[in-house]
């Protein structure tokens, strides 16, 4: 059993100086440290054009654009190497798994993957020049890997497959694009049909109005469904999936049998959650290990966030933080069953 973290990063201002603050806090952590070992060990299979990411990027969150600067002067970096780790656009991305149930208030999300990748930072963000306030859990920094803003629009994505990509961005950083920019689950879908998709995934939606909607998206096309439960294959592009769907399709029948006994966003979060209910997963040397589960109510403007299986949440009062309020929570703390390090974490849990 390893203990491990997630830091709250809490900010109010501009992109640019948001960005900056991030890039004070990476200096000489052990992010930027494993990046550079990452990157000498193997090659990028990626090539990134300066200009084409930020007319990409510019087109539709100029400030996101904004905080890739703040980061690239805090760390003392050219724009080159802030893109191949931070920008987004035209980076590879490794398997994992995730599965996402949802009622008429909530959004809950396990987040499977690999330790190593963790960054363990959740994150308040209130821009004052452009975009909307969004809160969850960051992926590279400038991603978002589930999370929801002010308008009360909510988004977790399901990994697909890496077959076929194509020249776009990847899923932390749409994820980013869409809670940054739109308002609803309608423009949220206008965008991911807009923007170009480097990989296949589904991103699930949900806002005030009560509807959830699955966005399938690959590099050639984006279909969109409904549905109350998103695992880890395509239901309409089917031609799309893996061939390995076992454990997809078992998480997806544990969730389909058990939601109706969940009549609660407790209940829920309990069956994501809890360990012996068949969907937390304990598959970290496959990369699609349960990490978080985190929880996001669209009317309340509340998140709950816990690490680990069979946790209590922590909860967050995002309305009452956008009203001026502090949060005083400065971390998370859970335990998962797994010897493998999350490399971006010290050993010290404050």
């Amino acid at each position: 059993m390893k203990r491990i973290y997630s830091d709250i990063v809490k900010f109010r201002g501009s992109h640019y100086d948001f960005g900056y603050m991030q890039g004070e806090l990476l200096k000489d952590s052990l992010t930027i440290k494993n990046r550079k070992k990452q990157w000498k060990i193997r090659k990028p299979r990626f090539t990134i054009d300066q200009n084409e990411a930020k007319d990409a990027i510019t087109s539709v969150a100029p400030g996101v654009w904004n905080e890739l600067e703040g980061i690239g002067d805090a760390l003392e970096w050219g724009m080159d190497a802030v893109l191949q780790d931070f920008g987004g656009y035209r980076l590879d991305y490794v398997r994992s798994g995730c599965s996402i149930l949802t009622g008429n208030d909530y959004m809950i999300r396990n987040y499977d993957y690999h330790p190593k990748t963790y960054e363990g930072r959740f994150t308040f963000f209130q821009p004052s020049d452009q975009g909307y306030a969004i809160i969850g859990p960051s992926q590279r920094i400038t991603g978002r890997m589930d999370g929801m803003n002010e308008k009360g629009l909510v988004l977790g994505y399901n990994f697909m497959h890496r077959k076929k990509p194509g020249d776009g961005f990847i899923c932390n950083m749409i994820g980013r694009l869409v809670l940054e920019t739109c308002a609803d689950v309608g423009e949220a879908i206008s965008l991911l049909k807009e923007i170009p998709h480097r990989h296949s995934f589904s991103y699930i939606l949900l806002d005030r109005t009560e509807e959830t909607y699955v966005v399938e998206a690959t590099p050639r096309g984006v279909m969109v469904r409904q549905s109350n439960v998103c695992t880890n294959h395509f239901e309409l592009m089917k031609d799309e999936n893996r061939h390995h769907l076992a454990d997809s399709h078992k998480r997806m029948d544990a969730m389909e049998e058990q939601r109706y006994m969940a009549t609660d966003a407790h209940q829920a979060f309990r069956l994501l959650n809890d360990t012996d209910k068949g969907i937390f997963s304990d598959q970290y040397k496959n990369w699609s290990g349960t990490i978080h589960t985190s929880a996001y109510f669209p009317k309340q403007l509340k998140a709950w966030f816990a690490l680990g299986g069979d946790r209590e949440p922590v909860i967050f009062d995002f309305a009452a933080w956008l009203r001026g309020e502090k949060i005083h929570t400065k971390q998370v703390i859970g335990d998962v069953d797994t010897d493998l390090r999350f490399v971006h974490m010290d050993e010290n849990v404050r």
